[in-house]
């Protein structure tokens, strides 16, 4: 039987490869891959990345944190589970393109509801299947994240010349600041879903213990769905909202979300409004790009990584325990090193490539993480930051704020 099924998908790779070529993908080098067009027919240019999770491709697609990047799935059966309407992370779609291996399969999955190339058609996502992914994510291994074009259109007639032109002019994510983009328009309430859960969904939660002001910098829902399972009402704010109009809200913790583009491009509006939020007691707690933004905030740098960290398999040492937790990460951005001011504990660290992954300030209940604790899609290791931060505002609730 499973030899059977694995001479079915080669006829079907085989059969894949027989259908013209009506997509491309031209990397700013030169280099260029012809495929087949999934998804919306056009041009999309970003910076490509690769991302080696074998679950939640709809929740990675879905993730702001994808703004201005084409995603290159290492894993070859994407869109086997199909989509559905409860798994995106942000109500609009930021990613710009994504590269599979082999053909999309039909969906089987009693959750789906669409055919995942629907599904990106009516996002708006260009991609690529039918291509050679090994032999790309080798070449970002080697070389770094590069500037790439996807073009896809039924009549397959290609302009290499100028795709190549429009990937070269485009600046790329350095000096980008894309949390102005991807945040929202209006300070709302959260709907108090909590995570899902096989028979129930997403049921409400009826008890709210702490408030938490959510920064939005491209906040991801589960993340919202996890303070919902320890008992927080969220408001989500602007990126750009005041320190002023936050207190005024009445806040238990602040939370500075997860998002893209280069912390120190968002840092000139961001910093001056979590420096002011600091100077109180207000426990903070931060996530991906919230945790380059806490670090430039406390005086730190940062830097644009070679490669990134995409997956749901990173294996992150607690320096405080001793454990090693597996990680979710989406992030191209880190916190460097060297010159780290002395109020800066470093909590976490990559096992891959040393770098920080959690830092805390050491006079105050203020800390954040370069990975995704709320594991969608991933790991549960790490679930337990959620609740070392409702700790924080429960013993600073006793104490006069501010």
């Amino acid at each position: 039987m499973y030899l059977k099924k694995v001479a079915k998908n080669i006829n079907s790779n085989k059969n894949l490869k027989k259908i013209d070529s009506n997509a491309i993908l031209v990397l700013q080098n030169g280099q260029f891959f012809k495929g087949i067009g999934l998804g919306y027919q056009g041009t999309a240019t970003g910076e490509v990345c690769f991302n080696t999770s074998i679950t939640g491709y709809q929740e990675i697609i879905s993730d702001p944190s994808y703004a201005e990047q084409i995603i290159n799935f290492t894993f070859p059966h994407i869109g086997n589970v199909g989509s559905n309407r409860e798994d995106h992370e942000s109500d609009k779609i930021w990613t710009k393109g994504v590269i599979i291996n082999s053909e999309i399969t039909d969906p089987s999955n009693y959750r789906s509801l669409n055919h995942l190339n629907k599904w990106l058609k009516k996002n708006r996502i260009v991609g690529i299947t039918g291509i050679d992914t090994r032999s790309l994510t080798n070449f970002i291994r080697d070389k770094g994240a590069p500037k790439g074009t996807i073009s896809f259109s039924k009549h397959a007639k290609f302009n290499i010349k100028k795709l190549l032109k429009i990937t070269q002019s485009w600046g790329g994510l350095k000096n980008l600041d894309l949390a102005k983009q991807v945040t929202t328009k209006k300070n709302y309430v959260w709907q108090d879903f909590k995570t899902w859960k096989k028979g129930n969904g997403y049921i409400k939660n009826k008890k709210k213990v702490f408030h938490v002001i959510a920064i939005d910098y491209g906040i991801k829902k589960n993340i919202l769905r996890y303070f919902s399972d320890f008992n927080c009402k969220v408001t989500i704010v602007s990126c750009k909202t005041s320190a002023e109009d936050i207190y005024k809200l009445d806040p238990d913790g602040i939370f500075l979300s997860n998002g893209p583009g280069d912390p120190a491009a968002t840092g000139k509006y961001a910093i001056p409004i979590i420096k002011k939020l600091i100077k109180n007691n207000l426990p903070v707690f931060g996530i991906c790009l919230g945790h380059q933004l806490l670090g430039l905030t406390l005086g730190a740098k940062t830097k644009k990584m070679n490669l990134g960290h995409r997956g749901a398999n990173h294996p992150v040492k607690n320096l405080v325990k001793g454990n090693v937790e597996i990680t979710s990460q989406n992030h191209g951005f880190e916190i460097v090193k060297k010159g780290l001011p002395k109020n800066i504990q470093v909590t976490h660290q990559s096992l891959f490539d040393s770098s920080i992954e959690g830092i805390k300030l050491k006079s105050k209940p203020i800390f954040s993480v370069q990975y995704h604790p709320e594991s969608n899609p991933g790991p549960q290791d790490s679930v337990y930051l959620f609740e070392n931060f409702v700790n924080s505002m429960k013993k600073n609730a006793k104490k006069k704020r501010y």
